[in-house]
């Protein structure tokens, strides 16, 4: 693993631990992480909340965290129901000049809401279940995808989630891919397919010494929706002589957060910090390519759970992107490459920009040639996970979303771009756009090929492309309801 530095913003964990805190616990004490009670009412947090500008009834992050908190050590106060209100989307986290943990205690608020005022046997709680708990619905759905899809499309199907759920008819349901990332990766090969492929690489590039290894925590969409995202993840990490691993793995926990499930979130948690502190003991880092997940993993876990291995997992944990930009040459590889995609209009999620990932997709991607990505401002998408699947959040997240929408609109382009799967879900429902990863971006220019068994390079230079990924890319089945992948024939 490297020394590397992570190049992340200061409210993100990277050397610094987190003691695991109980915001409102029955005791007396109320131990909070440091600086927590350094909240000096500024209201910035209020003001950078995309929530509180369209919705007037919203008191703001500031009294869901630092004020809520005062009121309950001073007395018997119940967690006010507004905190359900809170989308999750950690702007306040961003903006806190004080580094209040405002999320933090968001989280615990709604974990204690759900837990003592919200009725176990209400639809409303089960509805958030069912929400926050897609891993499990996909499993399912993903059997039988075809016709998991046709259901899930019928306008009775929309009508009864609305009409009896509270889950917004106004969207598509996600279709499931034919075949997911976990079943192509075994298909592939699993591990030990890609260790040949990462020693094959190494040798190709003139570099000898150790190993490199990375363990992918793909999450649930990637595995089940957009398994093309994982399919490039893999593609691109193998260019750079990395093997891949693949370890078992349940939700990160993030749509459990913003409902209040803390327990399904911990259950989750026991899964997945067991599994990837396994492989980093083994030499590899965590390498996530959703921003949500990778938030997971590396603030959220520490701050909620007492797990071992915790502070392991949060060290080492990259999104996808950014452990190229840290590790390798990456600008220094994609000169002299090209990619014939659309332009792009990027919008950055909430959560990567928490972690001091804005604009680092458009500075990357614009090295390539033929590729035109443009940043559309720091607006949040609005859908901030299950929060725009609520039937009562829906004309919330999409006036939240207008000024992306707007901004998209008004770009010299016609195609999507972001690291955030449910902030593509709202880019392209807003806009009608085809919506792409950034990692789909570095395949097409460094791994995919025109025609033939080399991919040229505007440089000269060729690299090599293997057989089976090209018919994977070209010739291969793609998952009902997606678009081809970026430079398929």
């Amino acid at each position: 693993m490297s020394d590397a530095a992570r190049p992340t913003d200061d409210h993100v964990p990277g050397d610094d631990e987190f003691d695991p805190i109980e915001v409102f616990p029955e005791a007396d004490d109320m131990d909070l992480r440091p600086g927590a009670d350094n909240c000096y009412k500024c209201s910035t947090c209020d003001t950078n909340c995309p929530v509180a500008e369209v919705d007037d009834e919203f008191p703001g992050p500031k009294f869901q965290g630092p004020e809520q908190w005062r009121l309950k050590r001073q007395s018997d106060q119940d967690v006010d129901d507004s905190i359900m209100k809170c989308s999750n989307c950690m702007r306040c986290d961003h903006a806190c000049p004080s580094e209040v943990p405002l999320s933090q205690m968001h989280n615990s608020a709604r974990g204690e809401y759900v837990d003592e005022r919200m009725s176990k046997r209400s639809l409303e709680y089960w509805r958030n279940r069912l929400l926050s708990n897609y891993r499990l619905m996909a499993h399912i759905g993903s059997k039988v995808p075809r016709l998991t899809n046709f259901v899930m499309g019928l306008t009775l199907t929309r009508v009864f989630n609305e009409k009896v759920l509270g889950i917004t008819g106004e969207r598509e349901f996600p279709e499931f891919a034919t075949e997911t990332f976990r079943e192509w990766w075994q298909a592939r090969g699993g591990h030990e397919a890609s260790r040949e492929r990462a020693q094959t690489a190494r040798e190709r590039r003139g570099e000898s010494g150790t190993a490199k290894k990375v363990a992918y925590f793909h999450g649930c969409y990637s595995n089940y929706n957009t398994p093309e995202v994982g399919k490039a993840l893999v593609r691109v990490y193998e260019h750079f002589g990395y093997e891949v691993v693949v370890p078992e793995q349940r939700c990160s926990g993030t749509p459990m957060y913003a409902n209040g499930m803390l327990d399904d979130a911990r259950r989750a948690a026991d899964t997945n910090v067991p599994e990837l502190a396994a492989a980093i003991q083994d030499g590899a880092d965590v390498v996530a390519s959703c921003t949500s997940c990778s938030m997971s993993l590396r603030q959220e876990y520490p701050e909620l759970f007492d797990i071992d291995g915790v502070q392991d997992v949060s060290s080492n944990t990259w999104e996808g992107l950014e452990y190229l930009r840290v590790h390798e040459d990456l600008e220094g590889e994609l000169e002299g490459t090209r990619a014939d995609v659309p332009n792009l209009a990027y919008h950055v999620p909430c959560h990567a920009r928490n972690q001091g990932l804005d604009g680092q997709a458009v500075e990357v991607l614009t090295t390539i040639d033929g590729v035109k990505a443009q940043d559309v401002g720091d607006s949040c998408s609005g859908i901030s996970g299950t929060y725009g699947w609520k039937e009562e959040h829906y004309e919330t997240s999409m006036q939240i979303g207008e000024e992306m929408f707007e901004h998209m609109e008004r770009a010299d382009a016609e195609t999507g771009l972001t690291e955030c799967p449910t902030c593509s879900m709202q880019m392209e429902h807003g806009t009608g756009y085809e919506i792409k990863h950034p990692l789909e971006v570095l395949d097409v220019a460094l791994v995919q090929d025109s025609p033939g068994p080399v991919r040229a390079r505007t440089d000269g230079g060729v690299d090599e492309v293997d057989e089976a990924d090209r018919e994977d890319e070209t010739g291969g089945p793609n998952h009902e309801g997606q678009h081809e992948p970026f430079g398929a024939n």
